[in-house]
């Protein structure tokens, strides 16, 4: 079951990478540039298709793929007539457009994974089902039973018990009167919470404990929570990419000297792909939930890398679009000045730098691929 959670993420993965890509060739398309190439993957081409001027196919090594945009830069060659396709010609704002929908489209499918999962498996949520009724407890006295349903509380109707739980903390101590739906009967039963202290707090409480599991949301609770989580995630990624530099000294200790793996220390994609694996393979989850906690993993996944493209740093997109943007600024000042647009800034000048970063991500890329495999982060799932 493990390997199949593997698989999976990996053919999630490769997915999002294909939408990535897609991204960037619409928006190509759409402004008139020339794409001469689509591939899902690196390498030998093990099958390719032509249609119109772009070549759609599949290479031997599924670790990414890419959209080849004909004229990145003025070194590069145009047919003859087709000069004002290259991409290098396109006003600053297009070369944003085309450089960043590759990043949107991860957030898009972030948004929409987490919508289905509020709306079509659930999240996991204390359910107003009684599993266990406490001794000498108000909910005792009153005749409450395991396996009860509690549907209205002084009757107002019980839709979200997270919020609804708050009638007996507020209470008072006032009689409350519970709607309950016992073996498909409903039944009507008065309690009076107690001033109870649990976990160093003192609150009324009816004395019981609920059921956990998965609760689907209506569609519109669903839009509005898919736009609060995404945004959280949006949030924590850039934390987590603030804190990245800090955290490769413990990540070099727990690869080489053994060290206990942090699981929220990085994690490479080897890595999320073993956790995707536990996750999906765990005796202690309901089918359900393994596929609730692979499709949250996706949808974070997602929304990280999406910020990760957007660093402003030479190969990535977030790069170049710090490059369409200098090219704004100083066709700007230029202006200011009276004088003519300066030419494109030539990213190949940049090749250095570029350079520098590559074998930075690179060794980062090995390290994590390392650590995955001989210290490997464990759940207990």
């Amino acid at each position: 079951m493990q390997i199949l959670g593997m698989l999976a993420f990996v053919a999630a993965l490769l997915l999002s990478v294909m939408i990535h890509e897609f991204g960037h060739y619409l928006t190509a398309k759409r402004y008139g540039m020339k794409v001469s190439e689509f591939f899902l993957g690196f390498g030998t081409r093990i099958y390719s298709r032509q249609r119109g001027e772009t070549e759609f196919g599949i290479k031997a090594i599924p670790a990414g793929g890419y959209c080849r945009i004909e004229g990145m830069t003025p070194g590069d060659a145009m047919p003859a007539g087709e000069e004002n396709r290259a991409f290098y010609k396109a006003s600053s704002g297009r070369k944003l457009i085309v450089l960043g929908a590759g990043s949107f489209l991860h957030f898009v499918i972030g948004y929409i994974l987490l919508f289905t999962l509020f709306v079509g498996i659930g999240t996991t949520q204390a359910l107003p089902v009684i599993s266990e009724v406490i001794k000498g407890s108000a909910a005792q006295s009153a005749g409450i039973q395991v396996g009860d349903e509690i549907t209205s509380i002084n009757g107002k109707e019980v839709t979200d018990w997270y919020k609804d739980v708050s009638a007996i903390r507020n209470s008072n101590g006032k009689e409350l009167t519970l709607g309950i739906n016992r073996n498909g009967q409903d039944l009507i039963v008065v309690a009076t919470p107690k001033y109870e202290t649990i976990d160093g707090e003192k609150r009324f409480l009816l004395g019981i404990i609920n059921e956990v599991g998965l609760r689907r949301s209506g569609v519109l609770t669903s839009l509005k929570n898919s736009g609060i989580v995404t945004k959280d995630f949006l949030v924590e990624s850039v934390k987590s990419l603030a804190k990245l530099p800090s955290k490769v000294p413990a990540l070099w200790g727990q690869t080489v000297s053994g060290e206990t793996r942090d699981a929220n220390g990085l994690v490479g994609v080897v890595g999320v792909a073993r956790v995707s694996g536990q996750a999906i393979g765990s005796n202690q989850l309901s089918g359900m939930e393994r596929l609730a906690t692979f499709v949250l993993i996706i949808a974070s996944l997602n929304i990280f890398v999406g910020i990760f493209n957007l660093l402003p740093i030479l190969p990535l997109d977030g790069g170049h679009m710090a490059v369409a943007i200098a090219d704004e600024i100083r066709a700007f000042v230029a202006r200011l000045r009276g004088r003519s647009r300066p030419a494109a800034i030539d990213v190949t000048v940049l090749t250095p730098i570029t350079m520098v970063v590559f074998v930075i991500l690179a060794a980062l890329t090995v390290l994590l691929l390392v650590a995955d495999i001989v210290n490997p982060v464990m759940l207990n799932l």
